[in-house]
């Protein structure tokens, strides 16, 4: 499918990839949303907690959302865009990944870019329940990338799944990682790394011989961090294995069912690698838009609507 041309085009402050990046992670605030937590149990003895919304009458249709690195059900891009899905008739289950809801998860693993097995057994989960007969899946930046790993790597994908939208993707997650320790992102960067320590420290007080202080010191850069802990503690020989085996841009051309590519040109966090343009040229259901303006998970337009939100839902009514 050729490329999307996009009509976004912000307030011109909001031109500024970084401030829209830093605005929309830290200044915007979503009032309003109801959310009740449900506590899943996993197979391996592990939980995610998921955050329902609910719109105001019946429906058979479910939006999933997925955060980002270090995010959760409450940040701003989630609430952002459960708040449009719900105003439009859809329900809405905003996922925790492991670690992530305010209690450190119970397994030495916890989340990762390409952990789908937790997500196929949560929408196995959703689906028991024969509530919903159209499930649709957006992903924020790390969440963006599961997804779309999540629907190219399955033969046969649920039924009740019917179309993806993945905003500010790191599609190689080894090109992301090179913008991010390139000094234009020292900030970001630092902010990831200082977070994911902290996440550590809490881990190594139910598993002192497997993450030690030695281990902590070691962590200078976020491929540090995920040569210490994230492969080592999902199966991955180091972190360099770890990107090449849970970067999605292998498993686009697999991919079956509609799926919109949001990747602002201005994303400090984007490496060339994470534009599939080619990819998308190639395929039918993948459409790649890239704004010139947009930064990492912007898109601002005023606090109550992003412009992702927006069109998200609708190109679910164009597709389907």
């Amino acid at each position: 499918m050729p490329l999307v041309k996009s009509d976004y085009s912000p307030p011109l402050i909001f031109r500024n990839g970084h401030i829209s990046t830093v605005y929309s992670g830290l200044i915007r605030r979503v009032n309003g949303l109801e959310q009740v937590r449900e506590r899943v149990e996993l197979e391996d003895g592990d939980f995610i907690d998921l955050d329902w919304s609910y719109t105001t009458s019946a429906t058979s249709k479910l939006l999933i959302l997925l955060h980002g690195l270090e995010g959760n059900g409450q940040r701003p891009y989630i609430t952002g865009s459960a708040k449009v899905f719900i105003a439009n008739g859809y329900d809405v289950c905003a996922v925790n990944f492991r670690g992530c809801s305010g209690e450190t998860n119970r397994l030495y693993r916890s989340y990762h870019s390409g952990a789908t097995e937790d997500l196929a057994e949560l929408i196995t989960h959703i689906t028991k329940q024969q509530k919903y007969r159209e499930i649709y899946i957006k992903g924020f930046s790390l969440g963006g990338n599961m997804a779309l790993k999540y629907i190219g790597e399955l033969n046969e994908l649920p039924q009740e799944v019917k179309a993806v939208i993945a905003v500010s993707v790191p599609c190689s997650l080894h090109s992301s990682l090179i913008e991010l320790l390139k000094p234009k992102n020292y900030l970001y960067a630092k902010r990831f790394k200082n977070h994911l320590i902290a996440k550590l420290k809490a881990k190594q007080k139910l598993y002192p011989k497997l993450i030690t202080d030695e281990d902590i010191s070691k962590v200078k850069t976020l491929k540090d961090f995920d040569d210490i802990y994230t492969s080592k503690a999902h199966g991955f020989r180091d972190a360099m294995e770890y990107y090449k085996k849970c970067s999605s841009l292998q498993f686009l051309p697999n991919i079956g069912i509609p799926t919109l590519i949001i990747n602002a040109k201005n994303d400090s966090f984007l490496g060339p690698a994470c534009y599939p343009h080619t990819e998308s040229e190639k395929h039918a259901k993948i459409f790649l838009e890239t704004p010139k303006y947009g930064g990492h998970v912007g898109f601002h337009i005023n606090n109550n609507f992003y412009y992702n939100e927006k069109r998200a839902l609708k190109f679910i009514d164009e597709v389907l």
